[in-house]
């Protein structure tokens, strides 16, 4: 109804007026006058502005300045690089939960022969759930997607990690015997960790030059280094034997043993108990060995383990990440 009656106020006018002057002898216009027009004029004029800004401001919302344009692009850019920031920071937190996750495992779990939290607890799939429809209408809707996934993980292996540790202190109170005698230093002192020469796995043997599982750990020092027991337990052996040189084996219980070998002289016997800490031998250079060190194997149930994870009381966290890292670096082997 407003269009068309606008359509018809646009229309020329139809109805004009004329009354004949006796005293000009022509006709005059009487209908629309002057006045009329002129406020008809007005009016189309009014129209045409109303219809031109109404135009403009609907324009603005449908389309947008160019301005807010960049605006909104500049902001996407922005959003864009925070989350793909938090992605990253997330990858380096799940990095250390992992790490955290290895040291529960084969370490706290290990001392008190407790099975490990197994894979399909720890890590559940959510990619093949409905979790993240919401999502996949957004813009950058791949990278928002794998981020929550990754939030999501991250909070559920927080969740278990948690628990695990709650049933590792119970294991501690339930075992505080079994802790004394499980070990838990190094055998040399090396809190600047420049001692640690060569860590656990296969290497280069320095002799032979044939690649070899090495069962231990070499502690690079001076002949004549105190050696120490690192948990309480009684002395296996105390002798010499081939390759080892003068080598001292304790026997912790628990199915623990350590070895020390290449040593200088020996301060323990046979039967004889110590104690964590307790100096038991003077490191030297016996045995088949290419320069001063001690050998340090832990062995649990006959079977040797990585003893870096057994340097809990020695260490804190940062110093613990490094001796894992040069633990697993090839190092120079010395035996």
């Amino acid at each position: 109804m407003f269009i068309h009656s606008l359509f018809v106020s646009l229309q020329p006018m139809r109805n004009v007026y004329y009354k004949y002057s006796e005293k000009s002898k022509t006709y005059i216009r009487v209908y629309p006058n002057l006045r009329s027009r002129l406020l008809t004029y007005l009016r189309n004029a009014l129209i045409f502005v109303l219809l031109g800004v109404s135009g403009y401001f609907v324009t603005l919302l449908i389309l947008g300045t160019p301005e807010s344009v960049d605006d909104l692009r500049s902001e996407n850019a922005r959003l864009q690089s925070q989350y793909a920031v938090l992605s990253q920071r997330l990858d380096e937190a799940m990095g250390v939960m992992e790490d955290i996750r290895e040291r529960d495992d084969n370490l706290y779990r290990v001392m008190f022969m407790a099975e490990p939290v197994s894979n399909d607890i720890r890590n559940v799939n959510y990619a093949s759930t409905n979790r993240y429809e919401a999502y996949e209408d957004m813009d950058n809707a791949e990278l928002v997607i794998a981020t929550t996934q990754k939030m999501d993980q991250l909070s559920r292996q927080l969740y278990i990690q948690s628990k695990s540790f709650d049933e590792v202190v119970d294991f501690y109170r339930n075992h505080e015997d079994m802790l004394v005698h499980l070990p838990a230093i190094q055998p040399v002192a090396n809190k600047d960790l420049k001692r640690t020469a060569s860590g656990y796995g296969y290497r280069i043997h320095p002799i032979y030059q044939t690649r070899i599982f090495h069962k231990g750990m070499d502690f690079a020092c001076d002949i004549g280094t105190p050696v120490y027991a690192t948990a309480d337990g009684v002395v296996k052996n105390a002798r010499y034997e081939r390759g080892y040189g003068y080598i001292v084996t304790i026997d912790h219980g628990y199915g623990y043993e350590t070895r020390y070998a290449h040593l200088k002289s020996m301060n323990v016997k046979r039967g004889q108990h110590v104690v964590r800490g307790e100096t038991i031998a003077l490191s030297g250079n016996s045995g088949r060995s290419t320069g001063p060190h001690v050998h340090y194997e832990v062995l649990l149930r006959g079977n040797p383990v990585n003893p870096a994870y057994y340097y809990f009381m020695d260490l804190d966290a940062e110093q613990y990440d490094e001796m894992i890292r040069l633990a697993e670096n090839h190092g120079k082997v010395l035996d």
